[in-house]
């Protein structure tokens, strides 16, 4: 795919998807919905991938929608996507309530880690919330945004807010739509850390790349798996599917590898199996 409002670059096990129309704080269009499947799913197919770094251009996460599609919405008289029929689907295929818009990251096998540098207002937020971990620059406003446009929480906030920070937190984001500080965000447990803006991707990366290197790729992949799925279900079955998956991972190569490198004291060797 020829690459217009996004940017993909691989290096050293971590993968870097940046939103790129940075004169627009990278607002979201149906290309860009477009572009963003198809790199999760390249991301996803590529071995050598071990994590998922998603950021904005410039100085903004995303702004959300763009207003020209806002207009385009009211023009045609009802909610238009701008997506092609044959959007990519990554993720797709591990559990039917996974296979939607944005819930498909809880079907990767690979953690994606958001670095908010500048505003996430509505998507921008959505983007940020279905990230498995989330680094922020201080002062950044967040929104849900969709309580002044006369819209419903979009693309499962209202489930997956509450999970994040709590009914409470969640119901005065979401009910008010008002604007808040990452700074704010940090002390309701949304963020993973706040990190000066010239520190937040090399934070990143580090916090990626050390993962990538210490956690086996199976490990990754399960756990990922375990953590969305569990929160559908009882405890009974998560320790049950738990004990399933320590009895057959412990008998791969990497398990042995892990020992081996623990007994060296030396970095272990992933195959990825």
């Amino acid at each position: 795919m020829d690459l217009k409002v996004t940017c993909y670059e691989v290096d050293d096990g971590v993968a870097t998807l940046t939103l790129n129309r940075p004169e627009r704080l990278n607002s979201w269009t149906g290309r860009m919905h477009t572009e963003y499947r198809w790199v999760l799913e390249q991301a996803e197919l590529d071995p050598s991938v071990r994590v998922v770094v998603v950021t904005g251009a410039g100085r903004g996460f995303c702004a959300g929608a763009d207003t020209t599609a806002l207009e385009t919405h009211v023009e045609r008289g009802g909610y238009d996507p701008g997506t092609p029929p044959d959007l990519a689907r990554p993720g797709y295929g591990v559990r039917p309530e996974f296979d939607a818009n944005f819930a498909f990251q809880f079907g990767l096998t690979k953690p994606v880690i958001a670095a908010i540098n500048g505003p996430a207002a509505g998507v921008g937020l959505v983007i940020a919330c279905y990230a498995d971990l989330r680094f922020a620059v201080p002062g950044a406003k967040l929104t849900t945004a969709h309580g002044r446009l006369n819209l419903p929480a979009e693309y499962g906030l209202s489930w997956l807010l509450p999970r994040l920070i709590g009914v409470t937190r969640a119901n005065d984001v979401l009910l008010s739509s008002r604007v808040f500080l990452t700074d704010e965000a940090w002390e309701m447990g949304l963020l993973n850390g706040l990190v000066a803006a010239d520190e937040l991707l090399p934070h990143t990366y580090a916090y990626a790349r050390k993962m990538a290197a210490e956690v086996s790729p199976a490990s990754l992949r399960e756990t990922k798996r375990q953590i969305y799925t569990d929160l559908h279900r009882d405890v009974g079955s998560a320790v049950g599917e738990a004990d399933m998956l320590l009895d057959r991972m412990m008998k791969t190569d990497d398990y042995r590898e892990a020992v081996a490198a623990y007994r060296d004291k030396r970095p272990p060797r992933w195959s990825g199996s």
